[in-house]
């Protein structure tokens, strides 16, 4: 038979030459690629007149798996190389490896990245032996930079090395088995004809043993002329989605140093030495260097780019290279820009993907080889249904143009609109940002504002986002469901899920998702995330008209179980000296608003009531979740009494805006209600002494941010009111100095009246403040603290 197997590194400009080289010298009747042989009838896909690079993107999804992966090519590489030499030379094409969602695939997501940690301990001797730091290094020094005769030879035995030295794991047995099947087809209908295989170097050695040693194959429809069968191509299970399709890639995807395991980084420079060899390579390297960082304000003389120049090119007279080699060049930029010691390894002594930290010259040195080409593909290359139903939906709802827009949720034709959106957000589809809206279904937020950009990497999100179906509804439910299975009993991302399934309009995940939600908070020990989930559940069963999920016995269960967890869980919750959580409080909030408007769920008020008080009254528990219980069993039993005693009891000085905090966010209402909790917190914080009141000063400012406003101007209003002063509250809500300047003029005012009291300089006139004989202040003794933006302090009253 006249079989040639050429083992190659994917992404090698010399193997790409060698394969061109050896098939239009050999006119072989067939050429075999290991690629996906489910793309056999798709190869003129391949090979419309795209520009490189590309890939072949597949996914698959059934009940118990979900996978997706890319087979990219760019100009040089050997798989691409080896289909337009092989169709100029008049062969038959064939892609002969399994399909990339066989369970062979499941552990990869790149068809081509090299199998470097299977013959390690190989390659690490190589690298000692030919005194270089890496793969890439020693594959420039034994392949690209001597890129001459016997090039085939010298591949050959470096990988029998390697595979010699490696045991094959079941995924690879699998496909080389496979594989040689083909293998042994074309053999068997070429005839006395050449067949040429292109295949990744590792399996090379057991293509060429396997080949001639027959493996009993699936025959498909049809049969060579000499009998031997082609290998079926597997066919997913029925009950499995999925497809291949052709996407645009890019370079910075391409590259190693972006976490790519193709074997070759900086594809940018490769791509060079493919066109123009290594001189030239070289040669470009050093300028598209160079004016990157000049781009970046860099400064790069041109004493710089001599020097470089210069070390590179005794760099690589020292290595044995007749041209400096991308190392040699790197080395020797480092060495003319860089004049600090640095404190982590050169990216390209390792293998790998940049690490945090590197100098900025060395990242923007990485950036110039990487290189910005982005592919695209011919104009009548198929699409997935995805793609043609999105564009057809943001057509219908006018989303197809870039711009801001406010989308009103309780009109019918906004609520769809915001949907279709919200199933693209979920898809990762780069271009739309919700900017407000909703974030848990319990603020009274009814409208979204949005953002619409064009982004060139849309059409590789839509394409990549079809493998979960056919339409951005289905798509959207596929990906929810993917979120809620890599979720398990985390409370928070299963909330997250089933609040983005409510904004997307998603509702066939409410037999699992909430049934899941119930399981795991039986089991909660996180107050925050508790409260955070029974808000987003409490939204989707009440808010029908928003969401459509209004009722669900399922929702109900989860609000009920949740409500019942968090106060028990609180009842036990102790750190007298703890500051307020804003997690925490919100979960009183939740449960507040549970109580009182999903009385149907199960929730028991009169129990939420008596367990409020007992943790009012613990002073043990934080002065956050004692106001907020406060709050809490005020709001619930309506308690109209006098607020005075209770108030007196749980306010302490210090801990005053922490308590506050729990307070205003759970019970607004009785702060504000005329003769209500304001007087007794007037009078409570004027009474706070100075070192008290800067201790609780950033506390009372965040306590009164729960007021908006509007209700803070209101606040002001009863503040003047209860003084018997005219004006607006508004005035006090506007200030011309920062407040803790005002904090520090009371506190020095406080000071100097101590020191003239104990000297007996203070006057008849002039009684010292807060005395039995001290005239009224003309102004309000609202603190800085309130968060009333316009405050004065005592000196100035003064």
């Amino acid at each position: 038979m006249s079989l040639t197997v050429l083992g190659v590194r994917h992404h090698s400009p010399a193997c790409a030459r060698l394969v061109g080289e050896t098939i239009a010298a050999l006119r072989p009747a067939y050429v075999l690629v290991e690629g996906p042989a489910d793309m056999n009838d798709r190869i003129g896909e391949l090979l419309l007149g795209h520009e490189l690079p590309v890939a072949v993107f597949t996914s698959y999804a059934d009940d118990t798996r979900r996978h997706g992966s890319w087979a990219p090519f760019c100009g040089y590489s050997p798989e691409w190389v080896a289909l337009t030499a092989g169709r100029a030379a008049g062969a038959e094409l064939r892609f002969i490896d399994l399909p990339a969602w066989h369970e062979a695939f499941a552990d990869r997501s790149n068809r081509y990245a090299d199998a470097e940690q299977r013959y390690a301990e190989a390659v690490e001797r190589l690298c000692a032996t030919f005194g270089v730091d890496n793969t890439d290094a020693l594959w420039d020094h034994l392949v690209e930079m001597e890129p001459g005769e016997g090039l085939a030879e010298r591949l050959a035995a470096y990988f029998d090395l390697i595979r010699g030295e490696a045991a094959a794991g079941p995924s690879d047995t699998a496909r080389e088995e496979y594989m040689a099947g083909w293998i042994r087809a074309a053999v068997a209908d070429a005839g006395e004809r050449p067949v040429v295989a292109v295949v990744g170097g590792f399996h090379r050695p057991a293509l060429i043993r396997l080949a001639v040693a027959p493996t009993p194959v699936a025959p498909a429809l049809g049969t060579p002329a000499l009998g031997t069968p082609w290998p079926a191509v597997p066919q997913p299970p029925e009950t499995a989605t999925g497809g291949s399709y052709l996407v645009p890639y890019s370079f910075r995807r391409l590259d190693a140093f972006a976490g790519y395991q193709s074997g070759m980084p900086s594809p940018e420079y490769y791509q060079r030495l493919w066109e123009d060899g290594p001189a030239e390579a070289a040669r470009h390297l050093l300028t598209a260097v160079a004016g990157r960082l000049r781009d970046r304000g860099q400064p790069v003389s041109t004493a710089d780019l001599i020097a470089a120049r210069t070390s590179a090119e005794a760099l690589s007279l020292l290595r044995g290279h007749r041209h400096p080699a991308r190392v040699d060049v790197l080395d020797g930029l480092a060495a003319a820009l860089i004049n600090e010691a640095l404190d982590i390894p050169l990216p390209w002594s390792v293998r790998g993907p940049i690490t945090a930290g590197q100098h900025p010259a060395v990242v923007e040195m990485t950036a110039a080889l990487s290189g910005d080409r982005v592919g695209r593909l011919h104009p009548d290359t198929p699409l997935p249904p995805l793609v043609h139903a999105a564009t057809a939906e943001l057509e219908r709802h006018g989303l197809d143009r870039a711009g801001d827009l406010e989308i009103d949720l309780l009109d019918p034709v906004g609520r769809e609109r915001s949907r279709v959106l919200h199933r693209l957000r979920i898809l990762d589809i780069p271009g739309y940002a919700r900017i407000t809206g909703p974030a848990t279904g319990v603020d009274p937020v009814l409208t979204e504002k949005w953002t619409i950009r064009d982004n060139e990497n849309r059409l590789v999100a839509l394409i990549e986002a079809g493998g979960y179906g056919p339409t951005p509804a289905a798509a959207a439910t596929a990906r929810i469901s993917e979120r809620v299975d890599a979720a398990g009993n985390d409370l928070g991302r299963l909330a997250d899920a089933l609040f983005d399934a409510a904004l997307s309009g998603v509702t066939d995940l409410a037999g699992d998702l909430p049934a899941r939600l119930e399981r795991g908070v039986a089991a909660g020990s996180d107050l925050g995330e508790l409260g955070r989930v029974l808000a987003v559940t409490l939204a989707l069963w009440r808010h029908d008209r928003l969401l459509g999920t209004a009722g669900s016995d399922l929702l109900g269960a989860v609000v009920a179980g949740a409500t019942r967890r968090i106060l028990w869980l609180a009842e036990g919750w102790h750190g007298a000296g703890a500051p307020a959580e804003l997690r925490r409080i919100r979960a009183v909030v939740a449960v507040r608003d549970a109580i009182r408007h999903a009385a149907a769920t199960g929730v028991d008020r009169e129990a939420a009531i008596a367990v409020a008080g007992r943790i009012a009254a613990d002073r043990a528990a934080p002065p956050d979740l004692r106001g907020a219980f406060y709050g809490l069993a005020r709001v619930l039993a309506e308690d109209t009494s006098d607020p005075a005693p209770a108030v007196r009891g749980a306010f302490t000085g210090g801990a005053a805006g922490d308590w506050l905090a729990g307070l205003f966010a759970v019970a607004r209402e009785p702060v504000l209600a005329p003769g209500g909790i304001l007087g007794v917190l007037d009078e409570l914080i004027g009474g706070i002494g100075a070192e008290e009141f800067l201790v609780a000063l950033p506390a009372l400012r965040q306590a009164f941010e729960f007021f908006p406003p509007r209700e803070r101007a209101t606040i002001a209003d009863r503040l003047l009111e209860m003084r018997g002063l005219g004006g607006s509250g508004r005035d006090l809500l506007r200030m011309s100095v920062p407040p803790e300047v005002v904090a520090a003029g009371m506190a020095l005012d406080e000071a100097v009246e101590e020191r003239l009291a104990r000297a007996g300089l203070l006057g008849v006139g002039a009684p010292v403040a807060g005395s039995p004989s001290a005239a009224p202040s003309p102004a309000p003794s609202v603190p800085p603290s309130t968060g009333l933006d316009g405050p004065v302090s005592a000196g100035e009253e003064r």
